[in-house]
């Protein structure tokens, strides 16, 4: 089964962004729009696993969270990776707090010692909003970046859990289900 690790936003955010952003996915209907309710911010990915990766990654996480308080998550800002001339991926940006910072780390260190590989790229807080399966041409690039440029949408939520996640890949679109949600300590 395909596993990650998510920070799920409250659904009232998720809806606030579809609205926010229908602007966009109206000059770019041809990229893959990830569905409202599958909207997540993703801490690491751990790919295709058995299922009794899960019972040795529950106590570990559960403990990890528990060593964490809650973290005040800000988003702003679409943007695409590595840039609009050449999107793959459009975003949502989430502001780069120490804290989250923090936990991002440590995850991947408690990861790393159940035998996970250690994500080689810098961490770049974001939630993907869309990917991008087929090169944009240069008319639809621009028509994209200024329709993201013209969105001021910004949002804070407090994140209170990390939530391990399966994802199911079917022709329908992705399923996703949350397997553990582990709380982070109140403030």
């Amino acid at each position: 089964m395909r596993l990650f690790l998510a920070i799920n936003p409250p659904n009232e955010l998720r809806g606030e962004l579809a609205r926010a952003t229908e602007s966009v996915r109206a000059v770019a209907p041809g990229l893959a729009w990830v569905a409202e309710p599958l909207v997540h911010f993703t801490l690491k990915f751990l790919g295709e696993q058995p299922p009794e990766a899960i019972e040795h990654l529950e106590p570990v996480l559960v403990r990890l969270t528990a060593r964490h308080r809650e973290i005040l998550m800000h988003v702003q800002g679409i943007g695409a990776f590595p840039n609009f001339r050449r999107a793959r991926v459009v975003w949502l940006g989430v502001d780069a707090e120490a804290r989250l910072e923090l936990l991002h780390h440590d995850l991947e260190v408690a990861c790393e010692g159940l035998g996970f590989e250690v994500e080689g790229r810098p961490f770049r807080p974001h939630m993907t909003l869309a990917r991008v399966k087929h090169p944009l041409d240069e008319d639809a690039a621009r028509s994209l970046a200024r329709a993201a440029k013209q969105i001021d949408f910004r949002a804070e939520f407090v994140v209170r859990s990390v939530d391990l996640m399966r994802s199911e890949l079917s022709p329908a679109g992705s399923r996703y289900t949350t397997l553990v949600s582990a709380p982070l300590r109140s403030t």
